[in-house]
């Protein structure tokens, strides 16, 4: 028998061991965490694996909680919870009468028809980090999808914990979860800001205080009598993510995730057992409603919203993953002994493989796309584009700006003011009407499709500015048949040495270019009679940028 630090020491030496193996080979660690499961769930009792796995998804869902940016989400929450709505009222009825065709009682086919619909938060948030970092679209709605997956869950485990379904149980238990989002709210309103104030800005003050608040909310949660999920998701929304303090929550909080990283996708792995045979045709039909309904609904849904059948495809290779928030469920019903032994195995061993499944997908998901999807689409998305697009007839030496953020829109500003036409290619439906008002030419579609460039006319450009900071979107454009300059942008020096080998005349890397500047603006200060015109000029470039529409609310 082992206990609970047992059981740690062997999941973390059976994992320390495959990873060396996953380093050495620059493989993703998710397949040897599963294997790491797989190995150390033969001498872990299992009822030590459901706790194990039950904290180490609330802390992640906590974590998770904390880097939920409502700005970010904002701009396409609409679209995204018209797909997920879509989702609920598409998958989960299809799931449902699969499951009951099976033979399932309503509430097996509950169970079931959630993990086909939820996607998993845990998965696709380390995967989109690249994403939303760079602010592209698909990565804002797939995370934008995970938290209306994660509320949507949270109703769920809220209304699946009660020992009996009465309207009164039902009602308490709905009730204890709103009372815990309005406690998270108001502690991200009023009760961090004080902790900040009470701290006088020491970051680890502030991370202890952070972490007492997940304490408190979880032995709320306890009292209650609901998931510690629930209060982890609570707790998360509460930490304020604005603010150099939070910045140094979030990164003390990423310093740790990791360790929960781990214990999540080791506990899945050794939760699944050989499958019976009515065990594995379950499995079979849930991961196909994983893999290939649920992202087909979405695709359809993206696409009838007006995204670009590209972006649609790339948002569901980061949905199509069993939702961690899903095994809860399972082991919530399995302690209540109200989930079948068949659907549990089912389901922990889908939540395997389709996590399995994510980490290749995602790595060969442009070459998926042009396979499977571009052909099929193709005279669709050319019409979308010629009716959202408006380019004159007789372009020539023009200058072709991709993207029109914040250094879209001053590439823009100087070709204008150098009276040069120019086209913008940009598929951000927010930013559809701005481009309509400011751009004389513009192209709403996707920079990695050919037709927007033919659209643009990219024969007969003189010069393509690329201002999205996307590696791939990058190497699209340097492998172009065209006499047309290239520069490019990149945050790293050695990628920018190695485009500028390939062709780009000039590649943006904006941290250098920082430094640089810094020194220059430190070497101007140091001559005393310098000072006050670096002051001047400074703050007459602040000014002209706000009245451009650069202040800092802009994202990139």
């Amino acid at each position: 028998m082992t206990d609970v630090i047992t059981a740690l020491a062997i999941i973390f030496i059976t994992a320390g061991v495959l990873l060396i193996v996953a380093n050495h080979f620059s493989l993703s660690p998710v397949p040897f965490f599963i294997l790491a499961g797989l190995l150390s769930g033969t001498v872990i009792e299992e009822g030590q694996l459901l706790e194990l796995a039950q904290w180490g998804i609330a802390f992640l869902v906590f974590v998770f909680g904390t880097q939920v940016d409502f700005g970010e989400l904002q701009s396409v929450l609409r679209d995204s919870e018209a797909v997920a709505v879509a989702q609920l009222i598409v998958v989960a009825p299809v799931a449902f009468v699969v499951a009951t065709l099976f033979g399932f009682d309503t509430l097996n086919a509950v169970y079931f028809a959630a993990a086909a619909t939820l996607s998993s938060t845990i998965v696709g948030s380390r995967l989109l980090k690249g994403e939303i970092r760079s602010n592209l679209v698909y990565g804002r709605l797939a995370s934008s999808i995970h938290f209306f997956d994660d509320l949507v869950a949270i109703g769920l485990i809220l209304i699946l914990s009660a020992e009996v379904f009465t309207a009164e149980v039902i009602t308490s238990k709905i009730g204890y979860g709103v009372l815990f989002l309005v406690a998270g709210l108001l502690v991200y309103r009023h009760g961090f800001p004080l902790l900040v104030r009470l701290t006088e800005g020491f970051e680890e003050l502030i991370l202890m205080g952070s972490i007492s608040i997940l304490i408190v909310f979880l032995a709320a949660a306890e009292l209650a009598g609901v998931s510690i999920v629930v209060g982890a998701f609570a707790a998360g929304i509460g930490i304020r993510r604005d603010g150099s303090e939070a910045l140094g929550v979030i990164n003390g909080l990423n310093s740790i995730r990791d360790f929960f990283v781990a214990i999540f996708f080791v506990t899945v792995g050794a939760l699944v057992s050989i499958p019976s045979f009515e065990v594995f045709v379950v499995t079979l039909m849930l991961v196909a409603l994983v893999l290939i309904v649920n992202p087909f609904v979405t695709m359809v849904a993206f696409t009838y919203e007006g995204y670009d059948a590209r972006t649609a495809f790339l948002t569901t290779t980061n949905l199509n993953q069993v939702s961690e928030l899903s095994l809860v469920i399972a082991i919530q019903a399995l302690l209540l002994g109200t989930i079948s032994p068949v659907m549990f195995d089912a389901i922990i061993l889908a939540a395997a493989v389709t996590m399995l499944m994510t980490t290749f997908t995602r790595r060969y998901e442009d070459e998926i796309y042009r396979l499977l999807f571009e052909d099929f689409v193709s005279g669709q998305q050319t019409r979308k584009i010629d009716e959202r697009s408006q380019v004159k007839d007789d372009l020539t030496d023009h200058v072709i700006v991709v993207g029109y953020g914040r250094q879209g829109r001053h590439v823009v500003e100087v070709c204008e003011e150098n009276e040069r036409d120019y086209v913008v290619i940009e598929n951000d439906p927010v930013l559809w009407d701005d481009m309509r008002a400011e751009c004389r030419n513009y192209v709403f579609g996707d920079a990695m499709s050919d037709y927007p460039w033919e659209k643009a006319d990219l024969k007969n450009a003189q010069l393509i500015v690329s201002t999205v900071d996307h590696q791939p979107a990058s190497e699209y454009i340097l492998e172009f048949e065209s006499d047309a300059d290239v520069i490019l942008r990149s945050q790293s020096s050695w990628k920018a040495s190695e485009w500028l080998e390939r062709g780009a005349i000039y590649v943006s890397v904006p941290n250098i270019l920082a430094s640089d500047q810094l020194l220059e603006n430190v070497d101007r200060v140091l001559e005393d009679d310098a000072k006050e015109e670096l002051r001047e000029e400074h703050l007459d470039r602040l000014v002209t940028l706000e009245r451009m529409g650069f202040g800092s609310r802009m994202g990139d």
